[in-house]
């Protein structure tokens, strides 16, 4: 699979995070000194969010937010799609295969049926709508092109995620989670377009990987509040124990080693997370610096930061490239490219 073209659109609204940690406090219970210390250690300098700042007391209900956004990730994604369209050369009645990707809202028809049309794609368009995968389901989506392009080597797909994080609020929960994610999340859509053969990268294999017994460490305690985040505190302990042994076991299946790899194109999970992935690996200390910027500038987009970093990463022809993303599960997802 040649991945031809990748587009991330993010919403119009932009703000400091400064501005973010303000407009948070006042519509909740949580200390603002604290809040201010948990938002400033995120290295987040500055989100793009699905709705101005003053809306969001409005969301008043699960089915308010979710009404936001269905209406605002349907145009997102339909922007994201024609960008990587026309970033690959392929008209949109050339897709063979739509798989969509989110985990911060729920519709149904889902919304790659709508999505379908507005692109313009064709009514015989094989669609697969994916929940529930998380941050990791950027690379795992990519992983599933793959896939279906070895057996339909012939045809065109694309992956289309969008998640608005910033939909989910939940403003009366003071746990140390939401504080955290209130200040590490933010809004965007990325779409990739791949086929068999022709230009981009090629992904020459990928690798899943589930830890039984940890479904505690990320995830959604889904109510009549909507989508409260789960996210332990010992989830950077976990990662640090356990990936760099499964990324060296991949690699080691291709003959390869990590210092052989040109290029890592990482998740933005978070400060931590990324420093074990660096650490634990024993990468260079520039590594991961498209990375590190991508949750600098945006903070992390869940299932669309791995896509953004990706777009953002110049890699050099002719070497291999690592792509990586963690989610709920807990789960890793692995690729292997060569530029």
């Amino acid at each position: 699979m040649h991945i031809a073209g990748v587009q991330t659109v993010l919403p119009d609204h932009r703000y400091e995070q400064a501005e973010i940690t303000e407009a948070f406090s006042r519509l909740t219970d949580c200390d603002e000194d604290l809040l201010r210390r948990f938002h400033a250690a995120t290295g987040v300098t500055g989100r793009n969010l699905a709705l101005p700042l003053e809306d969001y007391a409005k969301l008043d209900s699960f089915a308010r937010a979710n009404d936001m956004y269905v209406e605002i990730a349907l145009d997102l994604a339909e922007q994201a799609l024609r960008g990587a369209l026309d970033k690959a050369g392929v008209r949109p009645e050339k897709v063979d295969h739509l798989l969509f990707c989110s985990t911060t809202g729920l519709a149904t028809p889902s919304l790659d049926a709508k999505l379908a049309q507005r692109a313009g794609l064709r009514p015989d368009v094989k669609r697969v709508p994916v929940f529930g995968l998380g941050c990791a389901a950027g690379a795992s989506g990519l992983a599933r092109l793959h896939d279906y392009l070895r057996g339909w080597p012939g045809d065109v797909a694309a992956l289309v995620c969008v998640e608005l994080c910033s939909l989910t609020i939940q403003r009366d929960d003071t746990s140390i989670a939401n504080l955290v994610a209130s200040g590490l999340f933010g809004d965007g859509a990325a779409a990739a377009v791949a086929a068999g053969r022709g230009p981009g990268p090629e992904v020459v294999a990928t690798r899943s990987r589930l830890y039984p017994g940890t479904e505690h460490l990320m995830g959604w305690e889904v109510g009549a509040h909507g989508f409260r985040i789960v996210l332990d505190p010992e989830l950077t302990a976990f990662v640090e124990e356990v990936l760099a042994a499964d990324i060296r076991a991949f690699l080691t299946d291709y003959g390869l080693t990590p210092d052989q790899v040109a290029t890592w194109i990482c998740h933005p999970g978070g400060p931590k997370v990324i420093e074990a992935i660096t650490d634990t690996l024993g990468l260079p200390p520039r590594a991961l610096d498209v990375t590190w910027r991508s949750l600098r500038e945006h903070g992390n987009l869940s299932s669309v930061s791995v896509l953004h970093v990706l777009q953002e990463t110049r890699g050099r022809a002719g070497t291999p490239a690592v792509l990586l993303a963690l989610g709920p599960g807990f789960s890793a997802e692995l690729l292997l490219l060569h530029w």
